[in-house]
């Protein structure tokens, strides 16, 4: 097939698959709240909770209710529930999903655990009746991604694999210029995510479990092995058993930018990547330096990770003040052009001159998610679980 056929096939196959299903919840009518569950509420330590951000979001949308929230470390609960207390929001309090899922009283639940748990929360929520709210990234390997993909097909669920960029309509008209020739033919896509990260420390044994957490539910399909670092919380990110470096944290959303700037719905012909862990020994495993070639054709993609500043004399000072950019920028998705490039919603000559700065009228993934349960038109969700995978596919390869 070619690449046009392809992609039509791909989508039309998995809506065909929504439609048979019987989907087990129920039916939305347009005046019902949406009572959507948050799984995963995060830690104050070292950063502040992406379940947190997430239960912020959804309450200000109307129609929406906070039916539930969920996480196996019940210091993470205590100031959640206190927070929805005093917001009047009367909400049921669970450690383990799997009981989470078997209430009848939840539509939609919001993942924001850690990555290794996605897919197979995803997955079951969808046999469970659910609508779906996964957080980047929605996979934890590519295997598991397809079997998200299948399960939104076969149970008929709105499925959500959230990339921030999806929402940004400037990126997209940007995009759709350059790819009508504007500025002649496209050259490559030069992905950037250049975000300072510290060493995370060196222990020199098995360190303790918080208190209130159940680390056999907070490991689930991961190996249960001792914590071999200081912090449990969010420097999973940093092991591959949990997590996939910052290419799969923070660059995954620009990566999914650059796969949107192409317009692929395939896996690249060949791909290569460099990189390594440096300028620090500690208990992290994933590089904090990465350069990867994904060999698309016609127009290939080229992607940076950088944790580091380039420059040692910056190393010790402030680096989110120090840290590289490029064009003048640390994120992003540019598109190299014969004529000029585009780079954040904007199109420049060759010269870094402006050219056209586009605008967005999209709103939010969040309000799409929601209207798109109601819809049930799953075509119009920004991210559906197709293209979550598709660019995460692109992180694990």
């Amino acid at each position: 097939m070619n690449r046009i056929s392809r992609r039509h096939f791909m989508k039309n196959s998995l809506c065909a698959g929504a439609a048979l299903a019987i989907p087990r919840g129920r039916v939305l009518g347009a005046n019902d709240d949406i009572r959507i569950a948050v799984v995963g509420l995060g830690s104050f330590v070292k950063i502040g909770g992406k379940g947190r951000g997430d239960l912020r979001d959804f309450r200000k949308i109307p129609g929406v209710r906070i039916a539930a929230i969920c996480d196996c470390d019940r210091d993470h609960i205590a100031p959640v529930l206190k927070e929805c207390n005093e917001k009047g929001e009367k909400v049921a309090v669970y450690t383990d999903v799997r009981e989470l899922l078997d209430d009848k009283d939840i539509d939609a639940v919001s993942i924001t655990t850690p990555n290794h748990w996605h897919s197979l929360m995803a997955i079951w929520a969808c046999q469970a009746g659910k609508d779906v709210f996964v957080q980047k990234p929605a996979s934890h390997n590519i295997f598991e991604g397809r079997k998200m993909v299948e399960a939104a097909a076969k149970y008929g669920r709105v499925v959500q694999a959230t990339h921030g960029p999806r929402s940004d309509g400037a990126l997209e008209a940007a995009f759709d210029y350059a790819r009508k020739g504007n500025l002649g033919k496209m050259l490559y896509v030069h992905g950037i995510n250049y975000k300072p990260r510290e060493s995370i420390g060196k222990v020199d044994g098995p360190q303790p479990i918080p208190s209130g957490c159940d680390y056999d539910l907070w490991c689930g399909p991961a190996p249960k092995k001792p914590l071999m670092r200081k912090y449990l919380h969010y420097d999973w990110h940093w092991d591959w058993t949990t997590g996939n470096g910052d290419i799969g944290n923070m660059g995954i959303h620009f990566v999914d930018s650059c796969r949107w700037a192409v317009n692929q719905m395939e896996l690249p012909r060949r791909v290569i990547s460099i990189g390594g862990r440096f300028a620090y020994d500690d208990d992290g495993e994933t590089p904090n330096t990465l350069i990867t070639l994904l060999d698309y054709d016609p127009v290939p993609i080229l992607f940076e990770v950088r944790g580091l500043p380039k420059s040692k004399s910056v190393h010790d000072q402030k680096w989110s003040r120090n840290m590289d950019t490029y064009l003048g920028e640390k994120f992003g998705a540019v598109v190299h052009c014969e004529n000029g490039y585009i780079l954040n919603g904007v199109a420049y000559d060759k010269k870094g001159e402006l050219i056209k700065k586009f605008k967005s009228d999209r709103t939010s993934t969040k309000q799409n998610f929601i209207d798109v349960m109601r819809s049930r038109k799953t075509e119009d969700l920004y991210t559906d679980a197709l293209d979550g995978h598709l660019s995460l596919s692109l992180i694990h390869i």
